[in-house]
């Protein structure tokens, strides 16, 4: 038996481990199985080019548990380990201060291992003693028991092994007890080795017998050894792609589309990636890609392996040209990341547009679900934007898609306003907004749907890149308006008019909270409603990008909903409501007009008076009347205002009207809808 001490420079390895390690412990199992696997692979290798004769048997790795002695066993039957190769591999570790080691790679786990060949250590994060028990496939050679408990110190003994291969032992610490748990080891294969090229087996198939679960005598393979995307294209089927997301997706929807990747110049790159339907959330559907290398799972953190709208999609990428022990630092800096990541955003962007211009109507059909994925890519990737033009499209509420040249055509002749600004109209909810969209097809306008959630993001980029056009929601204005032919008829109602129309609205107008509502005046055609409701573009759209992004845009967020109760003067409702309102309050309100006329008039030919004096050089006398003056013109439109409200307040006509305008837009809801049904029935 031999004893000695690990080749390190420092003796405090395996504190280091312990410490530094111990946020990714579960990783331990990763390295162990994949070794085995290693080794097993290499035994194939040896056997196919003739360095290997013997027979090659049964080629799987075991992971078993021993609850009672508190020990997990990883076992395979690959090309094992001679006296002098455990002194090699396990007995030297290449650090060269611990000072440095610890400082460099404190905060990257996986570069820990990577970087020093410490893979087998990581045993270390969760084993008070590690065994290992191995026979060489070389001929004659003695099989061997490796011993340590932790610490620089170790044992190396002959043993007898009744077959060749390397079996692993941990001996499980206090702190560690779930590594004992058949439910947790069985997560991490599932994680971690499921897909390993050579059968990992962890105990028995179990069944349902006489109301019980029972083993059976059939080996509990936990991989697939042959995943769709190791195969050529040519040798898969459609429902392969299907079946294979289902087994990384169990009860998902199938997916859009797929992309497999199959590369092997400049850098080796295999993989599927797929379209998945998504439903309101990005965010939730992020980190469904997962990264292999050679098989063995590395991590489903790609954000530094494709571009960011990418991670959108689910899959697999598999690469030998990333370390199975990848950082951050590393991704974001190497070139071969780099260039993955270029050409699976030039594959994305083809496979795309290959089936638009093969395959059409499918693509139309499947837009809806696509359309965030696109219009995410357009909006974070320039070189994206110029693929994605081609094939990204517009759809109209009358369900028909265009491209963007294509819907350019279409409107170009109809929707162009007096300063020759092209006008795209679109609708938020093509129920919600139905007559306003009416009103726009009635003038023979087209209507777009941007009711997705990005395109409040997608319709402000568009503007920037579309030669003069603008996009403006089509209850945003009258439609005159919004697309303006000519200069819009001015209004001819007088200022008392107005002032006292204002002040009747404003009587019935709802309290909602964080809701304004202005009273403006158009004079538009008899035909237009007499009220109707519209809201600022510019503010509506800022509103709509802070509810998405938040951060700075949270100070449009918090500002009110406003909205302008737009009153058509030309239409016969209103002018008759200004006949009636004048017949009716003639006799109260005419002389409070008249005494406010001579009261003004004093108070200005008072003001005049004063208008080169100095504030000292008015009599006392005089200021206290301009201040009496100043009252009474309050107190005399206060009058005049309780009338106007009163009699607005009492006016189901106006009731009727703005109940309708909100009607229109949707926000008669509650209480207010039910008395609006109820006036309704009482009108007719």
């Amino acid at each position: 038996m031999a004893k000695g001490s690990i080749g390190v420079t420092s003796d405090n390895i395996f504190p280091v481990i312990k410490k530094f390690l111990y946020s990714d412990h579960e990783i331990f199992l990763r390295e162990l199985v994949s070794n085995a696997v290693d080794a097993t692979q290499k035994l194939k290798t040896l056997a196919s080019v003739g360095e290997f004769k013997g027979e090659l048997g049964e080629l799987k790795v075991y992971i078993s548990i021993d609850k009672k002695k508190k020990t997990l066993t990883v076992s395979d039957r690959g090309i094992g380990m001679t006296a002098e190769e455990i002194d090699k591999y396990i007995n030297q570790i290449a650090l060269s201060s611990a000072e440095d080691f610890i400082e460099k790679y404190k905060d990257d786990a996986q570069a820990i291992i990577g970087h020093f060949g410490l893979g087998f250590y990581s045993a270390f994060m969760v084993a008070k003693k590690v065994e290992i028990f191995t026979q060489s496939y070389q001929e004659g050679a003695v099989a061997q028991h490796w011993t340590c408990k932790g610490d620089p110190e170790y044992t190396l003994e002959d043993t007898i092994k009744s077959d060749r291969g390397t079996d692993i032992v941990l001996h499980i610490d206090d702190d560690n007890k779930e590594f004992l748990e058949e439910a947790r080891i069985l997560e991490l294969l599932k994680k971690y080795a499921k897909f390993l090229p050579v059968e990992v087996v962890f105990g028995k198939k179990k069944e349902w017998k006489d109301g019980k679960e029972v083993e059976t005598d059939e080996d509990n393979v936990i991989n697939n050894t042959t995943p769709a995307w190791t195969k050529k294209p040519a040798d898969l089927k459609d429902e392969d792609y299907k079946e294979f997301y289902r087994e990384l997706y169990p009860f998902s929807e199938d997916p859009l589309f797929h992309i497999h990747l199959n590369v092997d110049y400049p850098f080796n790159l295999t993989g599927i990636l797929y379209f998945p339907k998504i439903k309101n959330n990005i965010e939730l559907q992020r980190n469904k890609i997962q990264l292999y290398c050679n098989q063995v799972f590395v991590t489903d953190q790609v954000e530094d392996i494709v571009p960011d709208y990418l991670t959108l999609l689910h899959g697999v990428i598999d690469s030998p040209d990333i370390p199975l022990n990848v950082s951050r630092s590393y991704l974001q800096s190497d070139g071969n990341v780099k260039k993955i990541s270029g050409h699976i955003t030039k594959k994305v962007a083809d496979r795309l547009a290959d089936i638009f211009k093969k395959e059409r109507p499918e693509f139309e059909d499947k837009w809806d679900d696509l359309k965030i994925f696109i219009q995410y890519g357009m909006l974070t990737d320039e070189k994206f934007y110029e693929r994605a033009e081609k094939f990204a499209l517009l759809k109209n509420v009358n369900g028909k898609y265009f491209t963007f040249e294509e819907y350019k055509k279409l409107v170009e002749g109809n929707q162009k306003d007096k300063n020759d600004d092209l006008i795209y109209l679109y609708t938020t909810n093509k129920e919600e907004q139905y007559s306003y969209i009416q009103h726009a097809q009635d003038k023979g306008y087209d209507v777009l749907i941007m009711d997705g959630q990005l395109d409040v993001h997608a319709i402000s980029q568009l503007e920037q890149k579309f030669e003069k056009t603008r996009f403006v929601r089509v209850d945003g204005d009258t439609i005159e308006k919004l697309i303006q032919k000519e200069d819009v008829s001015q209004v001819t109602i007088s200022d008392r008019q107005r002032d006292e129309l204002i002040t009747i609205f404003k009587s019935q107008l709802p309290v909602i909270d964080k809701t304004d509502f202005l009273v403006t005046f158009e004079h538009l055609s008899p035909e237009t409603n007499p009220v109707f409701i519209t809201q600022n573009e510019f503010m509506r759209r800022m509103k709509d990008m802070s509810a998405l992004q938040g951060g700075m845009m949270n100070f449009y967020g918090e500002m009110p909903d406003s909205y302008n109760l737009v009153v058509n003067t030309a239409h016969p409702l209103i002018e008759k409501l200004l006949k009636d309102e004048e017949k009716a309050l003639k006799a109260e309100i005419s002389p409070v007009y008249e005494e406010l006329k001579q009261v003004e008039a004093k108070h200005q030919s008072l003001k005049e008076s004063h208008k080169d004096k100095k504030s000292e050089e008015i009599p006392a006398e005089e200021k206290t009347e301009l201040e009496n003056l100043m009252g009474q013109i309050t107190a005399l439109k206060d009058k005049k205002d309780v009338l106007l409200s009163t009699y607005g307040g009492e006016n189901k006509q106006v009731g009727q009207l703005i109940d309708l305008a909100l009607l229109s837009n949707n926000m008669l809801k509650g209480k207010a809808l039910a008395e609006f049904v109820k006036r309704s029935i009482e009108l007719l």
